[in-house]
């Protein structure tokens, strides 16, 4: 399966990096491919070289005025010509979605497939990995939207909370051999 995760390329400290490197491990030793920003910094750098060290396979997808800092021998490596392409790119090439801590361009990434699910142009499943609560206040916010009918469908329907890596991929795995 072709697993993209949103994450941040910060530089972060063990309470991000641990279940991070956790997910990734599972990631690569069940044969999965990350489909990732492309990055090898911080989160990202941590996520790739999990899955490229327990046997699974690297495709980045990167974007023109970030090349600099693409991971050098990655099993595929595109760069888009800026980050609405490489939104499009990482979506097309994912077969669910995982979204990792980060900042507002892992915001971004996440609302964008949310709403992709919401108008159903797409079905493939989004977990939220809420590594050490980092995403309650978002959690929060989007059971609010929900109970004040703001969303179309079950918040259920657009995406599971893990609190774990394991339980991430789990859902994953079920869902998309389901499908």
């Amino acid at each position: 399966m072709n697993i993209c995760v949103f994450l941040s390329a910060a530089d972060l400290d063990e309470r991000y990096t641990r279940p991070a490197r956790e997910f990734a491990e599972l990631l690569g030793k069940g044969g999965h491919t990350l489909v990732w920003g492309g990055s090898d910094v911080g989160l990202m750098k941590v996520v790739a070289d999990g899955v490229h060290e327990a046997g699974g396979r690297l495709l980045g997808v990167s974007v023109d005025f970030l090349s600099s800092k693409a991971r050098p021998g990655a099993d595929e490596m595109v760069i888009a010509a800026d980050l609405a392409e490489r939104k499009k790119l990482l979506l097309e090439k994912a077969d669910a979605v995982v979204i990792m801590v980060g900042g507002t361009g892992t915001l971004d990434e996440a609302t964008e497939i949310l709403e992709l699910k919401k108008h159903r142009r797409t079905e493939k499943p989004v977990v939220l990995l809420n590594t050490a609560g980092f995403y309650d206040g978002l959690r929060q916010q989007f059971q609010r939207m929900e109970d004040e009918g703001f969303l179309p469908r079950p918040l259920a329907e657009l995406v599971f909370f893990a609190e774990e890596p394991v339980g991430a991929l789990a859902y994953l795995e079920e869902s998309v051999g389901t499908r």
